[in-house]
């Protein structure tokens, strides 16, 4: 079978392929942390070649727990409000609308550049992207199609590594005007770990584009609006699927683990309410 020919996209929008790879190894792991069959058939289907990437087991599992984290809060927040508003902010080709199973009474939406929308259509099949909604996310006109009226459970995965301090900022506030209760949710990258990306071999493709300066102290992003608040700092060396991690993995997360401060250098989900 001949691989289907690669979306052409820029060095930012091809960042995608770091994330999307990571969930397809994890998948192919005789115990996934998130099972993403769908990212691991997309990666076969193209021919990526994710050794360029330089992927360790380790970044997998981590690139894969934060995914089920986020569908955790998404899932749990449609539970309580199946009318709501769901967002999946720089989307990349993740399939995560049929990871949570949205409601039939609420409305997911995926938002990414329009190049990379238009992979998603070539790329995935249509109940894995109910809603694409082609913008950059720091364009303040996106929105304007989307209900005012309803909440909002607000997902990124990734994209704060992108955007520069104030862009997040700027976004956040725009999100919180628009819609009139929700939760919002990411992953955070500490001072350190964004100083330590720049210094491995993996996901060089996204060091050249990365923007955010880092963040240590989960409660900062309270101060960019009055009405956001911190819900969980989940730290992931806490979390129980570490217990399923190889052995060595699952030794170095429980040393790290009794300390707050270790466990922010490492992969972390930051949920906040509004």
């Amino acid at each position: 079978m001949m691989a289907t020919p690669l979306p052409a996209l820029t060095p930012l929008q091809d960042t995608l392929w770091l994330t999307l790879c990571g969930r397809a190894l994890d998948n192919r792991l005789p115990r996934p942390v998130l099972g993403d069959r769908m990212a691991d058939e997309i990666v076969r289907k193209v021919g990526y070649d994710y050794g360029k990437l330089h992927i360790p087991s380790s970044s997998a599992l981590y690139i894969a727990h934060r995914a089920r984290k986020l569908d955790e809060i998404a899932r749990r927040f449609l539970a309580r409000h199946p009318d709501a508003i769901g967002l999946d902010l720089g989307t990349g080709l993740d399939s995560r609308a049929l990871r949570v199973a949205p409601p039939p009474t609420a409305a997911w939406h995926d938002v990414d550049f329009p190049e990379v929308v238009a992979a998603r259509r070539r790329l995935l099949p249509e109940d894995a992207r109910p809603h694409d909604l082609a913008a950059d996310v720091t364009d303040p006109a996106w929105l304007d199609g989307l209900p005012t009226d309803r909440p909002a459970v607000i997902v990124a995965d990734g994209l704060i590594a992108f955007l520069s301090l104030e862009e997040m900022i700027a976004l956040v506030n725009r999100l919180i005007g628009h819609f009139p209760t929700g939760e919002i949710a990411f992953n955070g990258y500490s001072r350190f770990a964004v100083w330590a990306q720049k210094r491995v071999a993996v996901g060089r493709n996204v060091v050249d584009v990365s923007k955010f300066p880092g963040l240590d102290d989960p409660r900062e992003p309270e101060r960019w609006h009055p009405k956001l608040k911190l819900v969980k700092e989940v730290l992931m060396t806490r979390e129980p699927e570490v217990a399923g991690f190889p052995a060595w993995l699952r030794l170095m997360n429980r040393l790290t683990a009794p300390s707050a401060a270790l466990s922010r250098k490492g992969n972390v989900v930051l949920h906040y309410r509004f």
